[in-house]
C-alpha cells in the first residue's frame, strides 16, 4: 500500500516508517498536517495514519478538510488521546480504526491488513460521469451498464483516471503508469487522450493545462 504518515515524534515516525517499508509498503512520512494534506492532494494513496496532535494542522481537521474536498482514503489515527469527544469527532469523521498510543507495530499491521481485505472488496467499481462508469477489477468501461470499446492503452488511461477522481493525473503518471516510464513526450499523452475523448459520448475528462488531466467525482 501506499501510506501517508503523520506523526510528529521524530523517533516514532522513524520506527513506523521502518516497519512498514520492511513489511512491504510505500510510505511517505510527515511531521507536519499541512505539509501532509499538500501531498495528499498532489498524490493518489491507499493509507492515512495520522496522529492528532500535530504542528501545522491537527490529524482531525486534516481529514474533514479532505472529505470537505471529496477526497476520501482510509484513516487510522494513532494518539495519546483518550478523550471520548476526540475519538468519537475521529470516528464520525469517517476513520476505519483507532490506536491509542502506546501500541505493538504489529498491531498497525493487523489493523491494515484488516483494511487491505475490505478494500479489495469494496473498491472497484467507479462513477465517472452520469452515464459512464469503470469496473477496475475487470478494467471495462460501461456507458449505461452497457460495455464499450476502447484500446487497451486508453482502458490504462481510464484506471488510472478512476482511481484519482477529484486528483489531477499528471504527465509524469501517465508516462509511468501507461507507458512504464517510457521516453515518451507530453505530446504523445495528449494525442492518445484526445482520440480517447472523441470516441466518448460524455467528456468528463478534464485537462489541467501544463500538467496533466482530472475526472471529477460525479454529484
Amino acid at each position: 500500500m501506499h501510506i501517508v504518515l503523520l506523526e510528529d515524534d521524530q523517533l516514532l515516525n522513524n520506527a513506523i516508517t521502518d516497519y512498514l517499508q520492511k513489511t512491504g509498503h510505500l510510505v511517505e512520512s510527515f511531521r507536519d498536517g499541512k505539509e501532509a494534506l499538500e501531498r495528499i492532494r498532489a498524490e493518489r494513496f491507499d493509507l492515512l495514519v495520522l496522529d492528532i496532535n500535530v504542528p501545522g494542522l491537527d490529524g482531525l481537521s486534516l481529514l474533514e478538510r479532505l472529505h470537505e474536498e471529496k477526497i476520501q482514503t482510509p484513516a487510522i489515527y494513532i494518539s495519546a488521546l483518550i478523550d471520548i469527544e476526540e475519538i468519537s469527532r475521529a470516528y464520525d469523521l469517517g476513520c476505519y480504526d483507532y490506536l491509542k498510543k502506546p501500541f505493538h507495530l504489529k498491531e498497525l499491521t493487523l489493523r491494515i491488513n484488516k483494511i487491505m481485505q475490505t478494500r479489495t472488496l469494496d473498491q472497484k467499481h467507479f462513477r465517472l460521469s452520469e452515464n459512464y462508469s469503470f469496473d477496475t477489477a475487470s478494467c471495462t468501461l460501461f456507458f449505461q451498464n452497457e460495455v464499450q470499446t476502447v484500446t487497451s492503452r486508453q482502458l490504462q488511461i481510464l484506471d488510472l483516471l478512476a482511481h484519482n477522481r477529484n486528483r489531477t493525473v499528471t504527465y509524469d503518471m501517465f508516462r509511468d503508469y501507461v507507458y512504464n516510464d517510457m521516453g515518451i513526450d507530453n505530446t504523445t499523452i495528449i494525442a492518445e487522450i484526445n482520440r480517447l475523448r472523441k470516441v466518448l459520448k460524455e467528456d468528463f475528462i478534464t485537462n489541467i493545462r501544463a500538467v496533466g488531466y482530472i475526472v471529477k467525482r460525479p454529484e
